[in-house]
């Protein structure tokens, strides 16, 4: 096995696409070095993509941030003005690991990674986050929803990797949040996690919704009928459930050890109860 640690996007790429047996990218490498170590994989080339600028930087852009792939957990929480603005796309990459893990573990490895229970992924769908991808092509931006297509498995093809992801610019008057159920009361892996992100107008009506749930299914979703049953009207108790109940109709888990297929269910749609209430209030007090 050969490491590298470019320090440009096209050395990286370069790398990445010259190579055969399954080139790895190393973001924190929280997920990575613990697959390695268990013999899940065996690069023949890993592709340390720190000592790249634009993976490792947060940079105002068109009135919302661009954080490097690389960015980690640590730096985004330390960053005043990104988590006033999207204070629930912070707090979820806030519950990667501990610690000493939020050193490390980055938003880009998170999503790479495509587990359907990560954490950073619902809140990224929720807040319309997108991926700036570079490869042997050239460069494209992609929605977040967009790049996981099954459990370890995304869109990337040969020599391409996630760059950096973009949080939009918002209005006043504008929340999100993220709450995930686990197990456990820390350090574990989700059964449901659900981010909800919304606007309100100047009538206190919603003008703008979006809702994702993760761990129900293959890859986390975006769910357009919880967003619509929000959308143009006052955000009460019967939009709400509404809401609830369109997150429950969306979900394909499995039973495994950390829950039962109904039981997941029934938690998805509490979840996003308590969620949507959290963005709400968070909305209205900006």
């Amino acid at each position: 096995m050969r490491y590298e640690a470019p320090q440009t996007v096209d050395q990286a790429i370069s790398l990445l696409a010259g190579t055969h047996g399954n080139p790895r990218v190393l973001a924190g490498g929280t997920d990575l070095l613990v697959q390695l170590r268990a013999g899940f994989i065996d690069p023949e080339l890993i592709v340390d993509i720190k000592q790249i600028d634009e993976t490792t930087a947060i940079t105002a852009e068109d009135g919302g941030f661009r954080v490097g792939a690389a960015v980690s957990g640590a730096r985004l929480k330390e960053h005043d003005t990104l988590s006033l603005l999207w204070p629930g796309v912070v707090e979820a990459a806030d519950l990667i690991g501990s610690t000493q893990i939020q050193g490390r573990a980055s938003m880009g490895g998170n999503l790479c990674n495509a587990s359907p229970a990560a954490d950073t992924v619902p809140a990224l769908i929720a807040a319309g986050a997108t991926c700036a991808l570079a490869g042997p092509g050239g460069r494209r931006e992609v929605p977040v929803e967009e790049i996981c297509t099954g459990p370890g498995q995304t869109i990337l093809t040969d020599g391409e990797f996630v760059v950096s992801i973009l949080l939009p610019a918002r209005g006043s008057r504008s929340g999100d949040a993220y709450l995930r159920f686990i197990p456990r009361t820390e350090m574990d892996i989700a059964v449901v996690g659900v981010g909800v992100s919304l606007s309100l107008g100047a009538d206190g009506q919603c003008s703008a919704a979006r809702v994702a749930v993760g761990a129900v299914a293959p890859t986390a979703l975006l769910v357009p009928a919880a967003a619509e049953a929000l959308v143009g009207g006052v955000v009460d108790d019967a939009a709400i459930d509404a809401m609830a109940a369109a997150v429950r109709a969306v979900c394909r888990p499995i039973d495994d050890k950390r829950g039962t297929v109904a039981y997941r269910i029934e938690v998805a749609g509490v979840l996003a109860g308590r969620v949507c209430r959290i963005a709400l209030e968070r909305a209205g007090s900006t």
